[in-house]
């Protein structure tokens, strides 16, 4: 495939539409957060804001939904609901908002292919997440949800949520305060983590159209029709080599259970860092979810993003690019590439979150420095290459 792999398969790693479509609109009490932040509406309290995120899991849980059609096994949804709710939370995290969240789901189906079961097991997988985050003081209230059969508009299953918080105000990390001098500090997206129960592969939900059909072999589409676009080319679709259980070499699992890792989330991690660091040492935070590597251009003012010490490409990584023949500039742009949350800080502060990192299974390490440039830039220096993104 060429450079514009993800557009041929019809989805845009820079969302550039949505972009122009929102941007008159208000951007809230901290133009330059990662979130938009609001007032405190529901406490009346000025010296408080809120926020609230949607998001959903993707097509990670079309890929689900082909393990369950070849397995029987409804309970890999449990890992689709955690994608939704940590879609949320880790955009949340990058705020300073930590603990105290109000959380509803959405799940919309086909009736015809998506059993009861299916809704049973993601409705357990968000109070799966929500138990294991408690004993490291992130607070999830669940509060219901709503599902739909939605036959006419969705082909398989749609699993999403919403978070909501409130926090004070002069506890809001705000990334327009990223300035020339910082370093970069990121924190890996693979190993195991001390509050997760298996080792992660790292892939996150981000590029997941592209990493199914990059990787997958052409008879899902045979078999599974319902699973893709009847709209797209035909040759882009479902042109890899492997079945979910297929181990490719130098992968530790296989092709199913590496696709469907369960998002990460950093937030056990991340409250300690403002417990012991405090979060006013921390002048940005970005999740790198959409625009992978590239995410930070959007944040800031005047900085050039130069990354030169990135983590080793995760396995999985690695075959998409190699089997859907993915440029290694657009892989750069789609997928987190070995790290999915990045920190801007004075080169003084990283040592201390490196360590915090560690203690807690996570591999940390400074990625690259913030620069001076007349308008927001990212380079990013590879083994296969070095490139500019503007």
């Amino acid at each position: 495939m060429s450079t514009s792999a993800y557009q041929k398969l019809g989805v845009s790693a820079t969302k550039e539409e949505v972009h122009r479509a929102i941007a008159g609109t208000d951007p809230g009490l901290f133009p330059g957060a990662f979130c938009r932040i609001g007032t405190d509406v529901l406490g009346g309290d000025p010296d408080y804001c809120s926020a609230l995120h949607s998001d959903d899991a993707g097509t990670k849980a079309i890929v689900a939904y082909l393990q369950f059609r070849e397995t029987g096994n409804a309970d890999i949804f449990r890992g689709i609901a955690q994608d939704a709710l940590v879609m949320n939370l880790d955009d949340l995290l990058c705020i300073g908002a930590v603990d105290r969240f109000l959380l509803g789901n959405t799940i919309n189906r086909n009736s015809f292919v998506i059993p009861g079961s299916v809704i049973g097991e993601a409705i357990a997988g968000y109070s799966d997440v929500v138990k294991s985050l408690l004993p490291y003081g992130i607070e999830i209230v669940a509060t219901g949800g709503e599902t739909a059969d939605m036959n006419d508009a969705v082909r398989t299953i749609i699993i999403g949520a919403t978070l909501a918080t409130r926090l004070r105000r002069d506890q809001v990390i705000d990334n327009s305060r990223i300035q020339p001098g910082d370093v970069i500090v990121g924190f890996s997206s693979t190993g195991q983590a001390v509050w997760e129960s298996r080792p992660n592969s790292g892939i996150g939900d981000n590029g997941l159209t592209l990493a199914r059909h990059a990787l997958l072999h052409r008879d899902y589409g045979t078999r599974f029709p319902e699973s893709m676009d009847p709209g797209v080319d035909r040759q882009a679709t479902y042109r890899g080599p492997f079945h979910l259980s297929d181990r490719p070499a130098g992968l530790p699992m296989t092709i199913g259970e590496a696709i469907l890792s369960p998002t990460r989330t950093y937030a056990p991690l991340l409250k300690k860092i403002f417990d012991v660091v405090g979060r006013s040492a921390i002048h940005g935070l970005v999740h790198n979810t959409g625009g992978g590597q590239t995410k930070c251009k959007s944040f800031g003012k005047s900085i050039k993003y130069v990354k030169t010490n990135l983590f080793p490409v995760p396995r999985i990584l690695e075959l998409i690019a190699e089997h859907g023949q993915v440029e290694s500039k657009e892989m750069y742009q789609t997928f987190n590439m070995g790290h999915r949350l990045e920190a801007m800080v004075d080169p003084k502060t990283a040592p201390e979150m490196i360590r915090l990192s560690q203690e807690m299974g996570i591999e940390a390490q400074v990625v690259g420095v913030c620069e001076t440039s007349p308008r927001n830039v990212v380079e990013i220096r590879t083994p296969t290459g070095s490139f500019e993104y503007t």
